[in-house]
């Protein structure tokens, strides 16, 4: 069984070694996190999120209010979004559906807030599994961006009404 925990500055050394691992390099090349930093923090924007599989450390999740988000790295969005960045922490763990039920578990998570409409997410252009797993769960291609050093394409999940 999967669940959620806060991230703490007890976690540091594991998301430090999960940074190092090819996987999440190859998803997300141009971040330094300055876990050191963020893990001490809790701002009213952000969730910062360890998944568990059985009690045992799996992946990371953020969550966060893009509009409050502190470096606008969203840009100019409405009050209503959330963005949400992800993966699974070791290479034995993927493509076992644990990054979808992790997802389906954030997502709920977003729209348990009634004035979030929409949820975003930033895959790498050149990262096309990425892109067939968010259109598998729903999100809809809305553009082609350049975030800092990275040419990403933006995703889109609307609320069901």
């Amino acid at each position: 069984m999967i669940t959620l925990r806060p991230a703490t500055i007890n976690d540091l050394e594991l998301v430090k070694y999960w940074d190092t691992q090819q996987h999440v390099i190859d998803c997300d090349p141009d971040d330094d996190w300055n876990w050191e930093e963020e893990l001490t923090q809790d701002p009213e924007w952000r969730e910062q999120l360890i998944a568990e599989l059985n009690g045992e450390p799996l992946g990371f999740i953020q969550i966060i209010d893009p509009y409050l988000e502190e470096s606008h790295y969203w840009g100019d969005v409405a009050k209503s979004k959330r963005a949400i960045d992800i993966w699974i922490g070791e290479a034995k763990n993927l493509n076992k559906g644990y990054g979808t039920t992790m997802m389906k578990m954030a997502i709920e998570r977003c729209f348990e807030n009634p004035a979030v409409d929409a949820i975003l997410i930033d895959p790498l252009k050149s990262n096309i599994q990425a892109h067939r797993f968010y259109e598998r769960l729903g999100f809809t291609f809305i553009e082609e961006r350049q975030f800092d050093e990275s040419l990403c394409y933006v995703y889109e999940q609307r609320r069901n009404i």
